[in-house]
Order: C-alpha cells, then sequence, then structure tokens
C-alpha cells in the first residue's frame, strides 16, 4: 500500500519520483515505463514509420533509461530526457537499418535518409501541414511525405507538430538552441509542403497550402 500511495504523488512530484529512480527504486521504474510508455513509443513509430521496429527500440530506450538515470540532472524535465534518448536512439536504428541495406545491395545510393548531411537552407512561413489535413487519406500522403523529409528537419517536424512540444522542449531534446529548431521546423514545414503540392494538384477538392 505504501508503494501505491507514493506513486499517486509522483505525477505531481517529479522530484520525488526522479529521487526514487535514482535510487534504484523498481516501483518508480514501472511508474516511469507505464507512464511514459505510450509517448515513447507513439514518437518512435513516426520516426521509424515501423511499429515492430518501434516496439522494439521502445524497449532498448527504457534500458537506456534505466542505465542511465543516474546521470540524469536533477531539475530537468523525465519527459525531455525520455524522448532525447528516444531520438539518439531511433536515429541510430534507422542509420544501422541503412548501412544494412547498403552491404546487401549494390546500389550506389539509397535515397531519402538524409544522413550525409542536411539539404540546402530552406525557408519557409505558415502553419504545419498537419493543422491543415485532417482526413486519414491525406494524413497517409503527409506521413509519406513526412518519410522523404532529411532526417534532421523531420525530427524537429515531429516533436513539435506531431508530439506537441514546444519549441523550448524540443530544444532541450535535440540539445540546440531555439533559434536552430525554428529553423529546423521551418525547412521540415517547406519541404512537406512541396512534396504535397502534386499529391493535392490532383485531388478533385484542392486544400490550399500555403
Amino acid at each position: 500500500m505504501a508503494d501505491i500511495a507514493r506513486a499517486l504523488t509522483w505525477t505531481a512530484d517529479e522530484a520525488d519520483l526522479t529521487t526514487e529512480l535514482r535510487s534504484g527504486s523498481e516501483a518508480a521504474f514501472d511508474w516511469l515505463v507505464t507512464h511514459y510508455h505510450g509517448p515513447v513509443y507513439g514518437l518512435v513509430a513516426e520516426m521509424l514509420s515501423d511499429s515492430s521496429e518501434a516496439a522494439d527500440v521502445t524497449q532498448d530506450v527504457f534500458l537506456k533509461a534505466f542505465r542511465g538515470i543516474k546521470s540524469f540532472r536533477q531539475g530537468s524535465s523525465l519527459k525531455t530526457w525520455l524522448y532525447r534518448i528516444a531520438v539518439r536512439e531511433a536515429l541510430n536504428h534507422r542509420r544501422w537499418f541503412w548501412r544494412h541495406l547498403r552491404q546487401q545491395s549494390s546500389m550506389e545510393c539509397f535515397c531519402g535518409n538524409g544522413e550525409e548531411g542536411e539539404p540546402p537552407e530552406l525557408v519557409a512561413t505558415g502553419s504545419s501541414p498537419f493543422d491543415l489535413y485532417a482526413s486519414a487519406e491525406v494524413q497517409q500522403a503527409v506521413q509519406r511525405a513526412l518519410a522523404g523529409v532529411a532526417e534532421v528537419f523531420r525530427t524537429a517536424v515531429i516533436l513539435r507538430d506531431l508530439e506537441g512540444l514546444s519549441y523550448e522542449e524540443v530544444a532541450e531534446v535535440l540539445e540546440v538552441s531555439v533559434g536552430t529548431v525554428k529553423s529546423r521546423i521551418l525547412r521540415g514545414r517547406r519541404a512537406l509542403r512541396e512534396a504535397l503540392e502534386p499529391v493535392f494538384a490532383q485531388s478533385p477538392h484542392r486544400h490550399g497550402l500555403e
């Protein structure tokens, strides 16, 4: 009963939860997994576009969190800390996957992963494409277009537009400045609009992309 009573306070008192985690409390870690598994899995699934791979990577995220909890800085957000681990693990998994494909293929270039560096600077304004299109069919088109956006921009767009993090939280997750976050999001949204323009140009009920 004592563990249950204590767990009820952890939602409101993250500092107490962090203390329990750092002391090795199994109850605290079970609570952490139960509370954050859904959001972490959702983020990883968006980044990998593969539910089974996302499940494996999500397990790795919490394993890394369990092993690294003593390095967690008191006063930081557990959510952004977990998201930072999740982004790192998802990106590492994608890079391993692309390398594996290259080893198995005679192709000289496998396009669309954005691993070799940032594309030329893009400038974009306006709302997120996710705010403009609500239907399941259109969301599928957006997801396909998102998969083709360079990794560095796609991650920022996912954290901001799909996960709903503030610019400051995205900056903390990615360990970059807020200005860099805003730039990456603008570039990512512009790349999405460019990819979606021909899709909606063919639609009989074309939506504005401006």
